[in-house]
């Protein structure tokens, strides 16, 4: 109902402008052109001024207004770096946008059409372009320059200690795969992958290494112990989201991409500090994948050393899991066996 008020609200707002601006021709037309673009001018300039004053009121207001419902504080140390080329970001545009907007509707207001005043033919000046052209460059040089710092952070090496886990995306949700005892990530092959089989990343089961990986249904992860995401897709182009982490990374078929991060806060510290008893920590895919896009969404839990070793010790590795399903019950097998006996008894 409230939706169906607004629309009604913005018609009719339209509909009586409209009507003013027919009342508006009409006048002109009994007064004299001249007289009334005069008139007119003056209407304009006055309110270009009004919204000027109302704009600056409401972009202050609504910052006021919401700024208590961004991400807050960033949740991975190397958060910290990203959140602070934002706010710096955003402390050059944010002046540069309110000087440049006065100076825009001032002007508009203070050298309106008058009579007796001409206005000045200035066509060009290569002092003012040099002004406005270096010093933009300069600025966005500096950003792009501090933003590729922290790419490169991000995207480099990860420390030995670093927890390994591999995230795939598919149509439409992501695939996790952690090491097991002996620390590194078995093979794949494309051509191995059988859904119906358990398989859902082509594990080759002649690689040894993937006998004891495991795939859990969400990412568990360990405070203050950095991690390294091994990033993938099985079909198209998605998109590694972690919002709280302020951490992204595209995932390309066929071109394994990485970044890696620290936790700060474990699940349960930052269910205190946002006063969120259902918060998590999630990966959303940020790429336009398909009709199921909006369903892409993980689950990461962070957790203290001891709460980690306790749940890997519960996982299963993903090869006994496929292959227990294929195996036929110890019951069936041992009537097998039997009957296979008492025929060669006979």
């Amino acid at each position: 109902m409230s939706g169906f008020l607004a629309v009604l609200v913005v018609v009719l707002i339209f509909i009586v402008i409209f009507q003013i601006a027919k009342a508006s021709e009409y006048v002109s037309i009994l007064k004299g052109e001249k007289k009334a673009r005069e008139q007119s001018n003056r209407i304009n300039g006055f309110l270009l001024i009004a919204f000027l004053v109302l704009g600056l009121i409401g972009v202050y207001y609504c910052n006021d207004l919401l700024k208590g419902k961004i991400l807050g504080e960033s949740a991975s140390e190397q958060g910290e770096g990203v959140d602070t080329l934002i706010y710096v970001t955003l402390a050059i545009t944010g002046v540069v946008f309110v000087l440049t907007q006065i100076a825009l509707f001032w002007f508009a207001f203070k050298y309106q059409e008058k009579e007796g005043r001409k206005a000045f033919y200035f066509p060009h000046n290569n002092k003012l372009e040099v002004i406005w052209t270096v010093i933009p460059a300069i600025a966005l040089t500096v950003l792009v320059a501090f933003g590729l710092k922290h790419w490169f952070q991000l995207t480099s090496d990860a420390p030995k200690d670093a927890t390994v886990v591999e995230v795939t995306g598919k149509q439409f949700n992501w695939i996790f795969r952690y090491p097991g005892k002996d620390g590194q990530l078995g093979r794949r092959d494309f051509k191995n992958i059988d859904p119906t089989a358990g398989n859902e990343l082509g594990l080759d089961w002649n690689d040894p290494l993937n006998k004891d990986d495991f795939m859990p249904t969400e990412v568990h992860l360990v405070v203050g112990k950095p991690v390294k995401f091994v990033i993938g897709s099985r079909d198209v182009i998605h998109d590694v989201g972690l919002p709280h982490f302020r951490m992204k990374m595209d995932a390309v078929p066929g071109i394994p991409t990485t970044l890696w991060f620290t936790p700060k806060f474990t699940t349960k510290q930052m269910k205190e500090k946002t006063g969120n008893p259902d918060f998590t920590y999630e990966i959303s895919c940020d790429q336009m994948c398909g009709s199921g896009h909006y369903s892409m969404r993980g689950v990461i839990v962070v957790e203290t050393q001891e709460e980690y070793d306790a749940w890997v010790a519960k996982q299963k590795s993903t090869y006994s899991l496929t292959h227990e399903a294929a195996a036929p019950p110890a019951g069936a097998a041992a009537d097998s066996t039997q009957k296979t006996v008492a025929a060669n008894i006979k």
